[in-house]
Protein backbone atom coordinates (compact mmCIF):
# COMPACT_ATOMS: atom_id res chain seq x y z
CA UNK A 1 0.00 0.00 0.00
CA UNK A 2 1.73 3.63 -0.46
CA UNK A 3 1.23 4.66 2.97
CA UNK A 4 3.06 2.31 3.87
CA UNK A 5 5.83 3.20 1.54
CA UNK A 6 5.43 6.97 2.90
CA UNK A 7 6.26 5.86 6.08
CA UNK A 8 9.35 3.74 5.05
CA UNK A 9 10.71 6.60 3.48
CA UNK A 10 9.41 9.11 6.02
CA UNK A 11 11.67 7.50 8.96
CA UNK A 12 14.13 6.86 6.48
CA UNK A 13 14.15 10.61 5.72
CA UNK A 14 14.07 11.42 9.36
CA UNK A 15 17.17 9.27 9.88
CA UNK A 16 18.93 11.11 7.04
CA UNK A 17 18.16 14.52 8.88
CA UNK A 18 19.50 17.19 7.18
CA UNK A 19 20.81 15.78 4.29
CA UNK A 20 18.93 16.48 1.28
CA UNK A 21 17.80 12.41 0.23
CA UNK A 22 14.75 11.86 -0.89
CA UNK A 23 13.30 8.09 -1.83
CA UNK A 24 10.30 7.88 -4.08
CA UNK A 25 8.21 4.88 -5.47
CA UNK A 26 8.23 5.40 -9.24
CA UNK A 27 9.60 3.62 -12.44
CA UNK A 28 10.39 7.44 -12.57
CA UNK A 29 13.37 7.99 -10.79
CA UNK A 30 13.92 12.17 -10.07
CA UNK A 31 17.51 13.42 -9.97
CA UNK A 32 17.52 17.07 -8.56
CA UNK A 33 20.35 19.54 -9.82
CA UNK A 34 21.66 21.59 -7.24
CA UNK A 35 22.71 24.83 -7.77
CA UNK A 36 25.60 26.67 -6.43
CA UNK A 37 23.77 30.56 -7.01
CA UNK A 38 22.26 31.48 -3.84
CA UNK A 39 18.54 32.04 -4.90
CA UNK A 40 15.70 34.61 -4.13
CA UNK A 41 14.04 34.77 -0.42
CA UNK A 42 10.56 33.28 -0.86
CA UNK A 43 10.75 32.11 -4.75
CA UNK A 44 13.06 29.85 -6.50
CA UNK A 45 13.75 30.78 -10.25
CA UNK A 46 12.58 28.40 -13.06
CA UNK A 47 15.05 27.14 -15.72
CA UNK A 48 14.49 28.96 -18.55
CA UNK A 49 12.76 27.17 -21.80
CA UNK A 50 15.67 25.65 -23.99
CA UNK A 51 15.67 27.04 -27.86
CA UNK A 52 14.05 25.00 -30.06
CA UNK A 53 12.65 21.60 -30.01
CA UNK A 54 8.89 20.61 -31.30
CA UNK A 55 5.98 21.63 -28.64
CA UNK A 56 4.28 18.77 -28.42
CA UNK A 57 0.35 18.58 -28.29
CA UNK A 58 -1.55 16.95 -24.99
CA UNK A 59 -3.22 13.37 -25.82
CA UNK A 60 -5.35 14.01 -22.81
CA UNK A 61 -5.66 17.62 -20.69
CA UNK A 62 -3.28 18.29 -18.30
CA UNK A 63 -3.49 22.03 -17.29
CA UNK A 64 -0.65 24.14 -17.06
CA UNK A 65 2.17 21.39 -18.64
CA UNK A 66 3.85 21.88 -21.46
CA UNK A 67 6.09 19.39 -23.05
CA UNK A 68 8.93 19.75 -25.77
CA UNK A 69 10.60 17.18 -28.03
CA UNK A 70 14.39 18.20 -28.00
CA UNK A 71 15.28 15.35 -30.46
CA UNK A 72 17.07 12.08 -30.50
CA UNK A 73 18.22 11.08 -27.25
CA UNK A 74 22.28 10.48 -27.49
CA UNK A 75 23.44 6.78 -26.30
CA UNK A 76 20.39 5.46 -25.16
CA UNK A 77 18.01 2.62 -26.97
CA UNK A 78 15.00 1.19 -26.54
CA UNK A 79 13.45 -1.92 -27.77
CA UNK A 80 10.12 -0.35 -27.98
CA UNK A 81 11.19 2.46 -30.23
CA UNK A 82 13.56 5.94 -31.31
CA UNK A 83 14.47 7.34 -27.22
CA UNK A 84 13.63 11.54 -27.45
CA UNK A 85 14.80 13.81 -24.84
CA UNK A 86 12.07 15.88 -23.72
CA UNK A 87 11.58 18.78 -21.78
CA UNK A 88 8.81 19.67 -19.54
CA UNK A 89 7.14 22.29 -17.34
CA UNK A 90 4.53 21.48 -14.85
CA UNK A 91 2.30 22.42 -12.05
CA UNK A 92 2.18 19.91 -9.13
CA UNK A 93 -1.17 21.11 -7.62
CA UNK A 94 -1.38 22.18 -4.00
CA UNK A 95 -4.25 19.46 -3.69
CA UNK A 96 -2.04 16.62 -4.74
CA UNK A 97 0.52 17.95 -2.44
CA UNK A 98 -1.25 19.07 0.79
CA UNK A 99 -3.14 14.99 0.26
CA UNK A 100 0.37 13.33 0.41
CA UNK A 101 1.32 16.13 3.18
CA UNK A 102 -1.78 14.80 5.13
CA UNK A 103 -0.93 10.77 4.49
CA UNK A 104 2.60 10.96 5.01
CA UNK A 105 1.32 13.09 8.96
CA UNK A 106 -1.22 10.74 9.89
CA UNK A 107 0.66 7.51 8.98
CA UNK A 108 3.97 8.79 10.46
CA UNK A 109 1.69 9.49 13.66
CA UNK A 110 0.03 6.52 13.70
CA UNK A 111 3.50 4.01 13.47
CA UNK A 112 6.03 6.05 13.48
CA UNK A 113 8.12 6.09 17.03
CA UNK A 114 10.48 8.81 17.35
CA UNK A 115 12.26 8.96 20.43
CA UNK A 116 12.38 11.11 23.33
CA UNK A 117 8.22 11.68 21.76
CA UNK A 118 5.20 9.94 22.67
CA UNK A 119 4.14 7.55 20.42
CA UNK A 120 2.01 9.08 17.95
CA UNK A 121 3.16 12.35 18.07
CA UNK A 122 5.16 14.06 15.51
CA UNK A 123 8.26 15.92 16.82
CA UNK A 124 8.73 19.71 14.95
CA UNK A 125 12.36 18.92 13.51
CA UNK A 126 10.86 16.31 11.29
CA UNK A 127 8.01 18.23 9.39
CA UNK A 128 10.41 20.30 7.32
CA UNK A 129 11.62 16.50 6.04
CA UNK A 130 7.88 15.76 5.80
CA UNK A 131 7.16 18.47 3.53
CA UNK A 132 10.59 18.12 1.12
CA UNK A 133 8.92 14.58 1.24
CA UNK A 134 5.52 15.61 0.01
CA UNK A 135 7.10 18.27 -2.52
CA UNK A 136 9.26 15.34 -3.99
CA UNK A 137 6.74 13.33 -4.48
CA UNK A 138 3.90 15.55 -6.05
CA UNK A 139 7.15 16.28 -8.29
CA UNK A 140 6.90 12.55 -9.40
CA UNK A 141 3.11 12.13 -9.66
CA UNK A 142 2.95 15.19 -11.99
CA UNK A 143 5.96 13.72 -13.90
CA UNK A 144 4.22 10.27 -14.21
CA UNK A 145 0.96 12.36 -15.39
CA UNK A 146 2.77 14.63 -17.77
CA UNK A 147 4.05 11.32 -19.56
CA UNK A 148 0.90 9.56 -19.59
CA UNK A 149 -0.78 12.90 -20.95
CA UNK A 150 1.58 13.58 -23.56
CA UNK A 151 1.28 9.84 -24.81
CA UNK A 152 4.89 9.05 -23.99
CA UNK A 153 6.50 5.71 -22.24
CA UNK A 154 8.66 5.83 -19.69
CA UNK A 155 12.22 4.39 -20.36
CA UNK A 156 12.86 1.93 -17.40
CA UNK A 157 16.34 2.21 -14.79
CA UNK A 158 18.57 5.29 -15.26
CA UNK A 159 17.66 5.67 -18.49
CA UNK A 160 14.37 6.43 -17.67
CA UNK A 161 15.65 8.90 -14.81
CA UNK A 162 13.62 12.75 -14.55
CA UNK A 163 15.81 15.32 -13.85
CA UNK A 164 14.09 18.42 -11.69
CA UNK A 165 16.14 21.58 -13.36
CA UNK A 166 15.20 23.67 -9.81
CA UNK A 167 16.97 22.74 -6.44
CA UNK A 168 13.97 20.68 -4.94
CA UNK A 169 14.87 21.23 -1.45
CA UNK A 170 15.10 25.07 -1.77
CA UNK A 171 11.87 24.76 -3.18
CA UNK A 172 10.12 22.19 -0.15
CA UNK A 173 12.01 25.00 2.33
CA UNK A 174 10.20 27.87 0.94
CA UNK A 175 6.77 25.70 0.32
CA UNK A 176 3.42 26.37 2.05
CA UNK A 177 0.95 24.12 2.34
CA UNK A 178 -1.78 24.04 -0.29
CA UNK A 179 0.16 26.02 -2.84
CA UNK A 180 1.14 24.83 -6.20
CA UNK A 181 4.41 24.26 -7.17
CA UNK A 182 5.98 25.19 -10.86
CA UNK A 183 8.66 23.15 -11.97
CA UNK A 184 10.75 22.26 -15.14
CA UNK A 185 12.44 18.97 -16.12
CA UNK A 186 14.11 17.01 -18.70
CA UNK A 187 13.57 13.20 -19.28
CA UNK A 188 14.13 10.60 -22.00
CA UNK A 189 11.07 8.49 -23.08
CA UNK A 190 9.51 6.59 -26.18
CA UNK A 191 6.85 8.16 -28.31
CA UNK A 192 3.37 5.85 -27.46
Amino acid sequence: MMIHFYVASLILLVQLLGSAAFVTKSSLNVVTQYSSSPSCLRAVELEPEPEGGEELTPVKTMAGARMKNMGEASGVTSDEGTVYKFWLTAKAEGALLKSIHSDVLKESAKKANFPGFRKGQVPPYAMPQIRGFAVQEGIVQTCQSAVDAFGLKSLKGSDGEVEVLEDIPEVAKDYKLGDDVQFTATFNAVLD
